[in-house]
Protein backbone atom coordinates (compact mmCIF):
# COMPACT_ATOMS: atom_id res chain seq x y z
CA UNK A 1 0.00 0.00 0.00
CA UNK A 2 1.86 3.97 -1.48
CA UNK A 3 2.18 6.51 1.40
CA UNK A 4 0.60 9.56 0.63
CA UNK A 5 2.84 12.51 1.16
CA UNK A 6 0.27 14.68 0.46
CA UNK A 7 -0.39 18.21 2.50
CA UNK A 8 -2.00 21.81 1.88
CA UNK A 9 -0.05 24.12 0.43
CA UNK A 10 1.85 26.82 2.42
CA UNK A 11 1.26 28.78 -0.80
CA UNK A 12 -0.81 28.17 -4.04
CA UNK A 13 0.31 28.95 -7.68
CA UNK A 14 -1.79 31.73 -7.68
CA UNK A 15 0.10 33.55 -4.82
CA UNK A 16 3.18 32.78 -5.96
CA UNK A 17 2.08 34.32 -9.19
CA UNK A 18 1.25 37.01 -7.31
CA UNK A 19 3.74 38.07 -5.58
CA UNK A 20 6.24 37.59 -8.40
CA UNK A 21 7.98 34.59 -6.73
CA UNK A 22 9.80 32.03 -8.83
CA UNK A 23 8.44 28.46 -9.15
CA UNK A 24 10.02 26.00 -6.30
CA UNK A 25 12.46 23.38 -7.38
CA UNK A 26 9.33 20.72 -6.74
CA UNK A 27 7.35 22.82 -9.65
CA UNK A 28 10.43 22.12 -12.30
CA UNK A 29 10.28 19.34 -14.20
CA UNK A 30 13.27 16.52 -14.60
CA UNK A 31 14.92 14.95 -17.43
CA UNK A 32 13.14 11.39 -16.62
CA UNK A 33 9.72 13.28 -17.04
CA UNK A 34 11.23 14.75 -20.70
CA UNK A 35 12.79 11.58 -21.52
CA UNK A 36 9.28 9.93 -21.45
CA UNK A 37 7.27 11.91 -22.92
CA UNK A 38 9.49 14.61 -24.83
CA UNK A 39 11.16 17.72 -24.31
CA UNK A 40 8.40 21.17 -23.17
CA UNK A 41 7.68 22.87 -26.05
CA UNK A 42 5.41 26.08 -25.32
CA UNK A 43 5.17 26.74 -29.46
CA UNK A 44 4.57 23.65 -30.86
CA UNK A 45 2.50 23.33 -34.46
CA UNK A 46 -1.02 24.08 -34.08
CA UNK A 47 -2.94 20.42 -34.10
CA UNK A 48 -5.39 19.74 -36.80
CA UNK A 49 -7.95 19.10 -34.42
CA UNK A 50 -11.36 18.24 -36.87
CA UNK A 51 -14.37 20.59 -36.07
CA UNK A 52 -17.34 18.67 -35.63
CA UNK A 53 -21.01 20.17 -36.24
CA UNK A 54 -22.89 17.92 -33.64
CA UNK A 55 -25.94 20.02 -34.61
CA UNK A 56 -26.57 17.53 -37.40
CA UNK A 57 -26.83 14.50 -35.03
CA UNK A 58 -30.10 16.29 -33.90
CA UNK A 59 -32.04 16.33 -37.03
CA UNK A 60 -33.37 13.61 -39.25
CA UNK A 61 -34.12 15.63 -42.07
CA UNK A 62 -30.14 16.37 -42.64
CA UNK A 63 -29.00 12.46 -43.57
CA UNK A 64 -26.63 13.63 -46.12
CA UNK A 65 -24.90 16.05 -43.60
CA UNK A 66 -24.59 13.61 -40.69
CA UNK A 67 -23.00 11.12 -42.63
CA UNK A 68 -20.65 13.59 -43.52
CA UNK A 69 -20.17 14.60 -39.60
CA UNK A 70 -20.15 11.39 -38.79
CA UNK A 71 -17.90 10.09 -40.69
CA UNK A 72 -15.35 13.20 -39.83
CA UNK A 73 -16.60 11.92 -36.34
CA UNK A 74 -14.75 8.53 -36.71
CA UNK A 75 -11.94 9.71 -38.24
CA UNK A 76 -11.29 12.50 -35.59
CA UNK A 77 -11.60 9.93 -32.67
CA UNK A 78 -9.20 7.17 -34.71
CA UNK A 79 -6.46 9.45 -35.33
CA UNK A 80 -6.43 12.49 -32.78
CA UNK A 81 -9.21 11.27 -29.90
CA UNK A 82 -10.16 14.60 -29.84
CA UNK A 83 -12.20 17.43 -31.67
CA UNK A 84 -14.33 20.40 -31.50
CA UNK A 85 -17.47 20.35 -31.64
CA UNK A 86 -19.73 23.64 -32.49
CA UNK A 87 -23.52 24.10 -33.47
CA UNK A 88 -23.94 22.13 -29.78
CA UNK A 89 -26.72 24.90 -29.00
CA UNK A 90 -24.92 26.79 -26.00
CA UNK A 91 -24.74 30.79 -27.73
CA UNK A 92 -20.96 32.32 -27.07
CA UNK A 93 -22.88 34.63 -24.60
CA UNK A 94 -23.14 31.34 -22.43
CA UNK A 95 -20.07 30.05 -22.47
CA UNK A 96 -18.48 33.29 -21.45
CA UNK A 97 -20.64 33.92 -18.57
CA UNK A 98 -19.45 30.13 -17.29
CA UNK A 99 -15.91 31.55 -18.03
CA UNK A 100 -16.59 34.48 -16.00
CA UNK A 101 -18.48 33.15 -12.77
CA UNK A 102 -15.66 30.57 -12.57
CA UNK A 103 -13.21 33.43 -12.86
CA UNK A 104 -14.72 35.37 -10.10
CA UNK A 105 -13.95 32.50 -7.67
CA UNK A 106 -10.57 32.87 -8.44
CA UNK A 107 -10.03 36.34 -8.29
CA UNK A 108 -11.94 35.93 -4.29
CA UNK A 109 -8.92 36.80 -1.58
CA UNK A 110 -7.92 33.59 0.09
CA UNK A 111 -8.99 33.76 3.23
CA UNK A 112 -12.54 33.19 1.68
CA UNK A 113 -11.42 30.59 -0.90
CA UNK A 114 -9.33 28.44 2.16
CA UNK A 115 -13.21 27.65 3.31
CA UNK A 116 -13.21 25.41 0.40
CA UNK A 117 -9.82 23.50 0.54
CA UNK A 118 -9.53 20.12 -0.20
CA UNK A 119 -8.83 17.88 2.93
CA UNK A 120 -5.85 15.81 2.96
CA UNK A 121 -6.39 12.62 1.30
CA UNK A 122 -9.41 14.01 -1.04
CA UNK A 123 -9.13 14.85 -4.30
CA UNK A 124 -12.40 17.44 -3.90
CA UNK A 125 -12.26 21.05 -2.97
CA UNK A 126 -10.19 24.17 -3.91
CA UNK A 127 -6.28 24.00 -3.59
CA UNK A 128 -3.48 21.80 -5.29
CA UNK A 129 -3.29 18.09 -6.64
CA UNK A 130 -2.81 15.55 -4.12
CA UNK A 131 0.94 14.53 -3.70
CA UNK A 132 1.90 10.94 -3.79
CA UNK A 133 5.64 10.98 -3.45
CA UNK A 134 8.42 13.24 -2.75
CA UNK A 135 9.51 13.30 -6.41
CA UNK A 136 6.39 14.10 -7.63
CA UNK A 137 6.86 16.95 -10.04
CA UNK A 138 3.57 19.53 -9.02
CA UNK A 139 1.58 21.38 -11.49
CA UNK A 140 1.45 24.95 -11.50
CA UNK A 141 -2.53 25.33 -11.52
CA UNK A 142 -5.04 26.31 -8.52
CA UNK A 143 -8.42 24.17 -9.00
CA UNK A 144 -11.84 23.22 -7.75
CA UNK A 145 -12.81 19.99 -7.97
CA UNK A 146 -16.81 19.22 -7.70
CA UNK A 147 -17.96 15.49 -7.92
CA UNK A 148 -21.61 17.48 -9.47
CA UNK A 149 -23.59 14.20 -9.99
CA UNK A 150 -25.21 11.75 -8.75
CA UNK A 151 -27.01 14.60 -6.95
CA UNK A 152 -26.97 13.12 -3.84
CA UNK A 153 -23.37 12.61 -3.35
CA UNK A 154 -22.32 16.23 -4.12
CA UNK A 155 -19.98 17.55 -0.86
CA UNK A 156 -21.69 20.73 -0.72
CA UNK A 157 -19.13 22.25 1.92
CA UNK A 158 -16.99 22.25 -0.83
CA UNK A 159 -18.98 24.09 -2.97
CA UNK A 160 -18.67 28.30 -3.18
CA UNK A 161 -20.87 30.58 -1.85
CA UNK A 162 -19.38 33.28 -3.84
CA UNK A 163 -19.99 34.08 -6.54
CA UNK A 164 -23.55 34.23 -5.37
CA UNK A 165 -24.71 32.64 -8.54
CA UNK A 166 -21.75 30.29 -8.88
CA UNK A 167 -24.03 26.85 -7.46
CA UNK A 168 -26.30 27.64 -10.41
CA UNK A 169 -24.61 28.68 -12.77
CA UNK A 170 -22.67 25.21 -12.27
CA UNK A 171 -26.21 23.31 -12.03
CA UNK A 172 -27.53 24.58 -15.40
CA UNK A 173 -24.32 23.71 -17.29
CA UNK A 174 -24.11 20.23 -15.76
CA UNK A 175 -28.01 19.72 -17.33
CA UNK A 176 -26.10 21.07 -20.78
CA UNK A 177 -22.93 19.23 -20.67
CA UNK A 178 -25.03 16.47 -19.99
CA UNK A 179 -27.32 16.47 -22.91
CA UNK A 180 -24.47 17.05 -24.88
CA UNK A 181 -22.82 14.02 -23.83
CA UNK A 182 -25.86 11.69 -25.04
CA UNK A 183 -25.81 13.35 -28.33
CA UNK A 184 -21.67 12.51 -28.85
CA UNK A 185 -22.13 9.03 -27.27
CA UNK A 186 -25.01 8.18 -29.72
CA UNK A 187 -23.23 9.72 -32.49
CA UNK A 188 -19.48 7.87 -31.74
CA UNK A 189 -21.71 4.65 -31.58
CA UNK A 190 -23.76 5.11 -35.12
CA UNK A 191 -20.26 6.20 -36.68
CA UNK A 192 -18.77 2.43 -35.74
CA UNK A 193 -22.75 1.06 -36.72
CA UNK A 194 -23.56 0.04 -33.58
CA UNK A 195 -26.51 0.46 -31.43
CA UNK A 196 -27.09 4.30 -30.78
CA UNK A 197 -26.95 3.73 -26.74
CA UNK A 198 -24.41 0.87 -26.67
CA UNK A 199 -22.18 3.42 -25.34
CA UNK A 200 -24.63 6.10 -23.64
CA UNK A 201 -26.42 3.70 -21.56
CA UNK A 202 -23.15 3.31 -19.47
CA UNK A 203 -22.43 6.89 -18.93
CA UNK A 204 -25.31 9.05 -18.70
CA UNK A 205 -28.17 7.32 -16.80
CA UNK A 206 -29.22 8.60 -13.32
CA UNK A 207 -26.66 7.53 -11.04
CA UNK A 208 -23.62 7.47 -13.26
CA UNK A 209 -20.68 10.40 -12.34
CA UNK A 210 -20.12 13.46 -13.70
CA UNK A 211 -17.42 15.89 -12.25
CA UNK A 212 -15.87 19.11 -12.49
CA UNK A 213 -12.77 20.89 -12.42
CA UNK A 214 -12.28 24.47 -12.81
CA UNK A 215 -8.95 25.56 -13.31
CA UNK A 216 -6.55 28.61 -13.09
CA UNK A 217 -3.29 28.55 -14.55
CA UNK A 218 -1.41 31.66 -13.28
CA UNK A 219 1.42 33.30 -15.29
CA UNK A 220 4.46 31.40 -14.36
CA UNK A 221 8.08 33.24 -14.51
CA UNK A 222 9.78 29.94 -16.18
CA UNK A 223 7.04 28.68 -18.69
CA UNK A 224 9.85 26.39 -20.62
CA UNK A 225 10.72 24.39 -17.31
CA UNK A 226 7.23 24.25 -15.69
CA UNK A 227 3.92 22.51 -16.89
CA UNK A 228 0.58 23.62 -15.82
CA UNK A 229 -0.84 20.06 -16.33
CA UNK A 230 1.49 17.02 -16.78
CA UNK A 231 1.34 14.44 -19.61
CA UNK A 232 -1.50 12.41 -18.96
CA UNK A 233 -4.86 10.46 -20.60
CA UNK A 234 -8.14 10.94 -18.94
CA UNK A 235 -9.81 8.12 -17.43
CA UNK A 236 -13.38 9.21 -18.04
CA UNK A 237 -15.57 8.17 -21.11
CA UNK A 238 -15.29 11.48 -22.66
CA UNK A 239 -14.14 15.26 -21.16
CA UNK A 240 -15.85 17.92 -22.34
CA UNK A 241 -13.45 21.16 -21.79
CA UNK A 242 -14.13 24.77 -22.32
CA UNK A 243 -10.98 26.50 -23.07
CA UNK A 244 -10.25 30.15 -22.10
CA UNK A 245 -10.65 32.21 -25.54
CA UNK A 246 -7.64 34.59 -24.56
CA UNK A 247 -4.65 32.28 -24.42
CA UNK A 248 -3.51 28.81 -26.14
CA UNK A 249 -2.17 26.07 -23.80
CA UNK A 250 -3.72 22.45 -23.88
CA UNK A 251 -1.68 20.48 -26.22
CA UNK A 252 -1.85 16.85 -27.50
CA UNK A 253 0.37 14.16 -28.45
CA UNK A 254 -0.05 12.48 -31.59
CA UNK A 255 2.31 9.87 -33.63
CA UNK A 256 4.91 11.01 -31.09
CA UNK A 257 4.88 14.89 -31.55
CA UNK A 258 3.49 17.25 -29.37
CA UNK A 259 0.79 19.62 -31.09
CA UNK A 260 -1.06 23.03 -29.60
CA UNK A 261 -5.03 23.23 -29.75
CA UNK A 262 -6.33 25.58 -31.20
CA UNK A 263 -8.75 27.95 -29.34
CA UNK A 264 -12.10 28.43 -30.82
CA UNK A 265 -14.28 30.84 -28.87
CA UNK A 266 -18.01 29.10 -29.08
CA UNK A 267 -16.69 25.51 -29.21
CA UNK A 268 -16.59 23.22 -27.02
CA UNK A 269 -13.20 20.61 -27.08
CA UNK A 270 -14.23 17.04 -26.21
CA UNK A 271 -11.36 14.65 -25.45
CA UNK A 272 -12.15 11.00 -25.25
CA UNK A 273 -10.70 8.91 -21.96
CA UNK A 274 -9.42 5.63 -21.35
CA UNK A 275 -13.15 4.10 -20.73
CA UNK A 276 -13.91 4.86 -24.31
CA UNK A 277 -11.10 3.22 -26.12
CA UNK A 278 -11.56 0.02 -24.12
CA UNK A 279 -15.29 -0.03 -25.03
CA UNK A 280 -14.37 0.20 -28.57
CA UNK A 281 -11.46 -1.93 -28.68
CA UNK A 282 -9.04 0.26 -29.25
CA UNK A 283 -10.50 1.63 -32.46
CA UNK A 284 -10.87 5.22 -30.51
CA UNK A 285 -7.85 6.94 -28.96
CA UNK A 286 -7.54 8.03 -25.41
CA UNK A 287 -5.26 11.02 -26.41
CA UNK A 288 -2.29 11.78 -24.02
CA UNK A 289 -2.53 15.72 -23.80
CA UNK A 290 -1.14 18.05 -21.27
CA UNK A 291 -0.98 21.96 -20.61
CA UNK A 292 1.44 24.50 -20.43
CA UNK A 293 2.16 28.01 -18.68
CA UNK A 294 2.10 31.21 -20.28
CA UNK A 295 4.98 33.50 -18.75
CA UNK A 296 2.12 36.65 -19.32
CA UNK A 297 -1.38 35.42 -18.84
CA UNK A 298 -3.04 33.48 -16.95
CA UNK A 299 -5.41 31.31 -18.07
CA UNK A 300 -9.38 29.18 -16.98
CA UNK A 301 -10.64 25.94 -17.84
CA UNK A 302 -13.94 24.10 -17.72
CA UNK A 303 -13.34 20.17 -17.77
CA UNK A 304 -16.55 17.75 -17.32
CA UNK A 305 -15.69 14.44 -17.03
CA UNK A 306 -18.41 11.51 -17.53
CA UNK A 307 -17.94 8.27 -15.70
CA UNK A 308 -19.86 5.27 -15.21
CA UNK A 309 -21.23 4.43 -11.54
CA UNK A 310 -18.63 2.44 -9.61
CA UNK A 311 -20.72 -0.65 -10.40
CA UNK A 312 -20.75 -0.67 -14.13
CA UNK A 313 -18.83 -3.29 -15.46
CA UNK A 314 -16.70 -1.64 -18.67
CA UNK A 315 -15.45 -3.99 -21.22
CA UNK A 316 -14.70 -3.96 -25.44
CA UNK A 317 -18.31 -3.70 -27.26
CA UNK A 318 -19.09 -7.52 -28.53
CA UNK A 319 -19.57 -6.22 -32.03
CA UNK A 320 -16.02 -4.91 -32.39
CA UNK A 321 -13.90 -8.21 -31.44
CA UNK A 322 -13.74 -10.47 -34.08
CA UNK A 323 -11.33 -13.03 -35.53
CA UNK A 324 -9.85 -9.56 -37.68
CA UNK A 325 -9.66 -7.51 -34.76
CA UNK A 326 -9.59 -9.77 -31.26
CA UNK A 327 -10.56 -8.35 -28.06
CA UNK A 328 -8.03 -5.74 -26.56
CA UNK A 329 -8.57 -5.18 -23.00
CA UNK A 330 -10.22 -6.91 -20.28
CA UNK A 331 -13.16 -6.08 -18.58
CA UNK A 332 -13.30 -4.01 -15.26
CA UNK A 333 -15.24 -2.67 -12.85
CA UNK A 334 -14.48 1.04 -10.65
CA UNK A 335 -12.07 2.06 -13.43
CA UNK A 336 -11.46 5.56 -11.67
CA UNK A 337 -10.41 3.55 -8.61
CA UNK A 338 -8.11 1.30 -10.52
CA UNK A 339 -6.67 4.46 -12.68
CA UNK A 340 -6.08 6.02 -8.97
CA UNK A 341 -3.93 2.75 -7.68
CA UNK A 342 -1.99 2.43 -11.24
CA UNK A 343 -1.10 6.05 -10.76
CA UNK A 344 0.24 5.44 -7.39
CA UNK A 345 2.29 3.09 -8.82
CA UNK A 346 3.50 4.55 -11.75
CA UNK A 347 1.47 2.06 -13.86
CA UNK A 348 -0.58 3.08 -17.20
CA UNK A 349 -4.03 1.90 -16.80
CA UNK A 350 -4.85 1.29 -20.27
CA UNK A 351 -1.77 -1.22 -20.23
CA UNK A 352 -2.79 -3.24 -17.13
CA UNK A 353 -6.06 -4.07 -18.53
CA UNK A 354 -4.80 -5.00 -21.63
CA UNK A 355 -4.79 -9.12 -22.37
Amino acid sequence: MSTSQDSLPTKTAQQMSMDGDEPPSKYIINNNYTDKFGPLETSPPFAQVPIIDIGCFLSSSKQYGQQIELAKLRSALTTWGCFQAVNHGLSGSYLDNIRQVIKQFFELPLEEKRNYFRETGSVEGYGNDMTYSENQVQDWCDRLFLRILPEDQRKLRFWPKNPLNLRETIDEYTKNIKSISVVIFKAMAKSLDLEEDCFSKHFTEERDVLQGRFILYPPCATPDQVFGLKAHSDRSGITLLLQDPGVEGLQVLNDGKWYMVPVIHDAIFVNLGDQMQIMSNGIFKSPVHRVVTNREKGRISVAMFTEPEAEKEIGPVDALVDERRPRVYKTVKDYAAFNHECFQKGVVALDAVKL
